[in-house]
């Protein structure tokens, strides 16, 4: 059985991402609130909502039960001073919270993530399942010979 270890996590990303296109909504806000305070625009691609989604849900596979405070920082960056002329080194800062929970919110209803009571969010059988079938579809369109033993 191939499981999301088995695949390339850019080319699981990209497949799960078309696939939460149908199960779950991007919000009106999306398009003026920016992913981080280190960032100075919106994101600009146009399925930026269902990446993330589908990144979050990996992280929650891999890593769970996670929060959201830990999530953020994973999605940080690096901020500069008080303006990009300063001279005062660079410190990191988390990303969006908002964005994060809201789209765990989102994966929750649709059954793919769960809350475990003073843990954060850890994945559902149906969200594994979901990942794995992903993970599947991705594997057989992978012409790498080094992973024909998963197939």
């Amino acid at each position: 059985m191939v499981t999301i270890y088995d695949v390339p996590a850019d080319a699981l990303i990209e497949e799960v991402a078309g696939r939460l296109e149908d199960r779950i909504e991007q919000p009106d806000w999306m398009a003026f609130a920016k992913s981080g305070q280190t960032r100075e625009l919106p994101p600009q691609q146009d399925d930026f909502w269902y990446v993330r989604g589908a990144s979050l849900l990996r992280k929650v596979a891999m890593n769970g039960p996670v929060g959201v405070d830990r999530l953020s920082t994973e999605y940080g960056g690096l901020k500069r001073g008080s303006n990009r002329y300063s001279v005062s080194g660079a410190h990191s800062d988390a990303g969006s919270k908002n964005i994060i929970r809201t789209l765990l919110q989102q994966l929750e209803e649709e059954g793919l993530v769960e809350t475990a009571k003073g843990e954060g969010r850890r994945i559902t059988a149906e969200g594994t399942s979901f990942l794995d079938n992903a993970a599947s579809d991705v594997l057989s369109d992978l012409d790498r010979p080094e992973l024909e033993r998963y197939a």
